[in-house]
This record gives structure tokens, C-alpha cells and sequence, in this order.
């Protein structure tokens, strides 16, 4: 058996549950990611990637294997593909910021107020046409599958562009796909979600008091 092919396949069993190793790596990629974007780190970008790749694998495992146990959640899997689109614009932003001569990868602060005018209607517009593209696809959950869809898109650019507000955004997303990554089956994504929303709020005060000090240095 070739490596992709367990890495794939493999599973935990317990009784008559299965558990997806690709869904523990996953997670834990994309809790890595997360820990090296509070640090400002460049990782931060290729090793969520990784773990996005996986766990698009897994959201829609049950489409091509009816055997799997959990049930297929298109929101969720969309969002891996989304992730990998907004990392890649991460990524760029940052290797530019540092071609350029940047003290840092990314300068941390909150949004102005010109910046919300723009953002929050087009997250509205973005809600709106994904909830009917994912309702229409059969999500069994459109409405919090479309929040986690949208949420983690907005968070994930708002990491890119160094936003405090990118962490509460993450709260909200965690908020919704805990108690839904449950009731879908994905056990150790919800595990992993709890762990999320501790850590997303000692993140939140860590980059709240690196805005300040910056803010302090201009």
C-alpha cells in the first residue's frame, strides 16, 4: 500500500465508528497554520494548504464512497477549495511584503472605517450567492454551512491583510461549526474546533497588543 493511498484510506475504529486519519492530520495542519500566522510566520501559508487538501478529501468523501459513515457537507468542502485560493493571495502578499523590505511579513492592525464600507457588503453579496449555490448542491445544512463557507473566507483575508478582527471572525465560525461538524460526524474536526476557539482568543489578545505597540511606533 502506497503512502497517498493510506493516507487517503486509513481509519480509526472504534466499535462501529470510523475515523479518517486524513482528518486528524488535516486538523492538525490547519491548527499549525493558525499558530504560525500568530507568530507571522511564512509556514503559515504551504502547511494550511496541506491540511486543506486533505480535508477536502474527507468533506466529500461520501460522494464517491457510500460506505462513509459521515455526511457529505459541501459548505465545508468548499471552503478547503477557498482557503487554498485566498493562502495562495496570502502568500504572495507576504513574500511581496518581505521582498520589499518590511520589518514584518504583515503589519497588524484593525480595519479603518473606509475598509468595513467595502468589505461588509460584499460579504453580504458573497453570503447571499453561496447560501443558494449550497442549498441548491443539497447541503443538509445550508444556512451554518454557508456562514463556516463565508466566515473562514473573510478570516482567512484578513489574515492575509494582517486585520485584528480576523480572530473574532474565527470565533463566530468556530461558534457555528462546532455543534454542526457533531452532528455531521466529523468528531475530531469538532475536537479540534474547541481547541480552535481557545486558541483563537489568546490569538485575538496577542495580536491586539502588537496593533497597539505598532500603532504607538508609526
Amino acid at each position: 500500500m502506497s503512502v497517498i493511498h493510506w493516507l487517503f484510506n486509513a481509519q480509526i475504529h472504534f466499535g462501529s465508528k470510523a475515523i479518517y486519519w486524513k482528518e486528524i492530520i488535516g486538523n492538525i495542519f490547519g491548527l499549525a497554520s493558525a499558530l504560525f500566522g500568530m507568530r507571522r510566520k511564512m509556514w503559515t501559508w504551504p502547511v494550511g494548504i496541506i491540511g486543506n487538501v486533505l480535508l477536502f478529501t474527507l468533506f466529500i468523501g461520501g460522494l464517491t464512497d457510500p460506505h462513509q459513515q459521515t455526511k457529505v457537507m459541501l459548505g465545508q468542502a468548499g471552503r478547503q477549495v477557498l482557503f487554498i485560493l485566498v493562502s495562495i493571495y496570502g502568500w504572495q502578499k507576504w513574500v511581496r511584503n518581505r521582498d520589499a523590505g518590511s520589518d514584518s511579513l504583515v503589519k497588524i492592525r484593525w480595519t479603518t472605517t473606509k475598509e468595513k464600507l467595502q468589505i461588509i457588503p460584499t460579504v453580504v453579496v458573497f453570503f447571499l450567492v453561496a447560501y443558494y449555490i449550497i442549498k441548491a448542491l443539497g447541503s443538509w445544512a445550508p444556512f451554518p454551512d454557508t456562514w463556516i463557507f463565508t466566515g473562514s473566507a473573510l478570516a482567512t483575508y484578513g489574515l492575509a491583510r494582517g486585520y485584528v478582527e480576523f480572530w473574532l471572525v474565527w470565533i463566530a465560525v468556530d461558534a457555528v461549526g462546532t455543534p454542526l461538524l457533531i452532528k455531521g460526524g466529523y468528531y475530531p474536526s469538532a475536537a479540534l474546533y474547541l481547541i480552535y476557539g481557545a486558541f483563537v482568543i489568546w490569538g485575538f489578545v496577542s495580536w491586539l497588543l502588537i496593533a497597539k505597540k505598532e500603532k504607538l511606533a508609526v
